[in-house]
């Protein structure tokens, strides 16, 4: 057994014997192939390492929603029944007060502050419609985002829209299918349709009408390999900007802004605020017990 010293040349295998019979100028011409890195093979490794951080992403992004989605919870439930008690207290202290002045200003507020007050709900009430197939309702959401809560849309469909939607779907029928992609392509088709016209979105369903009118889209071409690389890193980085989006609006909405603040315990956040608003309630009553006396 020899032991060699480092930096001391191993003895050579038959590739190096081989290497060794080559003429010089083989032997350049062979390092040179040796040294290049094909385009695409370095267009790959940039696809992989922008897929990868993609994926580092979304997780960071969904965790996020995920807090912030958990977090609105909490803070309903924790400080849902605060507020309202503020609000009852609110009515109260300007009833109280229009009855003792009489003056109509203060008998407007008074109206106006009974008027937002609303009844405590009970079990049933409470979870009615919060939760649909998708997890909240838009109407749980935006309460618990503190956005205003829209009243739902009364859809009556234009006369245009209805001529529309009989239109397409005589023409688009799954059922007028010879095969089955055409089949799939026609029920996707339609699944659209339809949704446009529940939402008696007749200008949807004008596009609609013209893109069915253009036919199939046209067999997709064979791209070459750095085309196709080039094409994964355009959805990539048009993916990442729609997620920075996403994660920009959840840090903007109020329970994102809220729990920034305390990231690491924001069940402290939820107690002091909670402790604020019972010494804000202790004002009011003692404001009322005031007007009453």
């Amino acid at each position: 057994m020899t032991h060699e010293a480092p930096g001391v040349p191993t003895s050579p295998n038959d590739d190096d014997l081989q290497d060794e019979a080559r003429p010089a100028s083989g032997r350049e011409e062979a390092a040179e192939t040796a040294g290049q890195e094909r385009p695409e093979a370095r267009l790959a490794q940039a696809v992989r390492v922008a897929e990868q951080a993609l994926i580092e992403f979304e997780i960071a992004v969904e965790t996020f929603r995920v807090e912030v989605e958990n977090f609105s919870r909490l803070h309903h439930q924790r400080l849902g029944p605060m507020y309202a008690r503020l609000d009852e207290l609110d009515a109260q202290i300007a009833e109280a007060r229009a009855a003792k002045t009489g003056d109509p200003e203060d008998v407007r507020k008074a109206e106006e502050a009974r008027s937002v007050v609303m009844p405590m709900p009970g079990v049933d009430e409470l979870f009615h419609d919060w939760m649909d197939s998708e997890g909240l309702s838009p109407e749980a959401s935006a309460m618990l985002t503190d956005q205003k809560v829209r009243p739902p849309k009364r859809v009556r469909p234009t006369d245009e829209a209805r001529k529309l939607y009989r239109d397409l779907v005589r023409k688009a029928h799954p059922d007028l299918a010879q095969d089955e992609a055409e089949r799939a392509r026609r029920d996707e088709f339609i699944a659209r349709v339809n949704a446009a016209y529940g939402r008696g979105d007749e200008a949807q369903l004008n596009e609609l009408a013209e893109e069915w009118a253009a036919g199939p889209a046209a067999p997709r071409q064979e791209l070459g390999e750095a085309d196709e690389l080039y094409a994964r890193l355009d959805w990539l980085t048009q993916r990442k900007e729609l997620l920075t989006e996403w994660a920009q609006e959840l840090e903007e909405s109020a329970i994102g802004a809220m729990l920034r603040m305390a990231p690491d315990d924001p069940d402290q956040l939820l107690e002091e605020i909670a402790e604020q608003l019972l010494g804000e309630v202790s004002q009011r009553e003692a404001e009322l017990a005031a007007l009453v006396q």
